[in-house]
């Protein structure tokens, strides 16, 4: 990859669990900002998100992913979401972590999750609404359809199942390999990737994912950050209406929703080479207008930690927002960052 350099690193939770990590970094030249990449369900980011992590650094931008628990290269059972929550907080704590590092603190800071990445971007924004410059979010799982809406009393058996056989994998679903890629070489790649998840979903896995995307649907109106959404025409996996609805309901004041006709869920890597060209025009183009430093960051959260409206009970603000000072000392961070492996060359 000439003119990037890619690394990876295995780092520790805070619940012991080791996780996988990596980047992508322009060569010779400072990062216009930082990018965080937050994948889909039963994917992972070093194979899966590879070109999206090349586009965008290739584009100037330092971009970091993470593997989720039970995803990819990290510890855990595979495809089991034992609470969206922990993954929430490790990605919250590894990414702000690379943020406060003293060559990264003035820069941007953005998100960009797919598919159920993009509900992963929404709950970190709700975690530190002030702290995020903007997100990306492509085909983002943040609703539930209403003819795809289980009714009441399927919910409620799903929530009781999951408490006594929660690993089990019971929960029929089409194959969404077929339904969500276009290009039949990169779905041919996702089914030869051992990285990736491709079993039936786990109870608990489709209890948390229904919990979470029931959630934030009541919240929609609850982002305010800037984000660009886009969506393919034809994505029968996660509804396109559904983006149309955030970015409807959205109380951002900068937002942006771009459909894409013909083009199905994944958007950035199964559609013909010259669709993925225009999905990531589009996208970098959005992110350089927003990407140049700012010195109005340090007010804005100085602001939002001593508002007492910051404290308001709505569900979107309830995580205490900017409880401990910024700082570069990441040795008092909750998420003790010790290394397992050398970066790669």
């Amino acid at each position: 990859m000439e003119g990037i350099k890619y690394e990876e690193e295995f780092l520790l939770n805070s619940r012991g669990l080791k996780l996988f990590t990596c980047r992508w970094l322009p060569e010779n030249r400072e990062p216009k900002a930082l990018i965080f990449l937050c994948h889909g369900y039963a994917m992972e980011c070093s194979i899966s998100m590879k070109g999206t992590g090349i586009q965008l650094a290739k584009a100037g931008f330092a971009v970091y992913g993470i593997d989720y628990e039970g995803h990819g290269k990290s510890s855990g059972l595979q495809g089991y979401i034992r609470s969206f929550d922990g993954l929430v907080n490790d990605c919250s704590d590894y990414f702000t972590s690379i943020c406060e590092r003293r060559e990264n603190r003035m820069k941007k800071r953005f998100l960009l999750g797919e598919s159920m990445g993009g509900a992963m971007v929404l709950l970190l924004h709700r975690k530190r609404p002030t702290y995020w410059d903007g997100a990306v979010l492509v085909a983002p799982m943040c609703k539930i359809a209403e003819e795809m809406k289980p009714p009441p009393i399927i919910i409620k058996i799903l929530t009781q199942l999951s408490k006594i056989i929660p690993t089990w994998k019971l929960i029929p679903t089409k194959d969404i390999i077929d339904s969500a890629i276009k290009n039949p070489e990169w779905r041919e790649q996702v089914r030869s990737n051992p990285y990736c998840y491709k079993g039936k979903p786990r109870l608990k896995t489709g209890y948390e994912l229904l919990m979470v995307s029931l959630d934030i649907e009541k919240n929609l109106h609850q982002v305010t950050l800037p984000f660009i959404v886009v969506h393919g025409g034809d994505d029968i996996v996660t509804d396109p209406s559904v983006s149309r609805s955030l970015y409807e309901t959205a109380s951002s004041k900068d937002k942006t929703f771009k459909l894409y006709p013909g083009m199905w869920h994944a958007l950035t890597s199964g559609e013909p080479q010259e669709s993925i060209d225009l999905v990531f025009s589009d996208i970098i183009a959005w992110l350089d207008d927003r990407a140049t430093p700012s010195n109005s960051r340090s007010e804005r959260e100085h602001k939002a930690g001593h508002d007492p409206r910051s404290s308001h009970s709505s569900a979107w603000r309830e995580s205490n927002v900017l409880t401990t000072p910024r700082s570069t000392d990441t040795t008092n961070m909750s998420f003790r960052l010790t290394k397992i492996s050398t970066a790669l060359n």
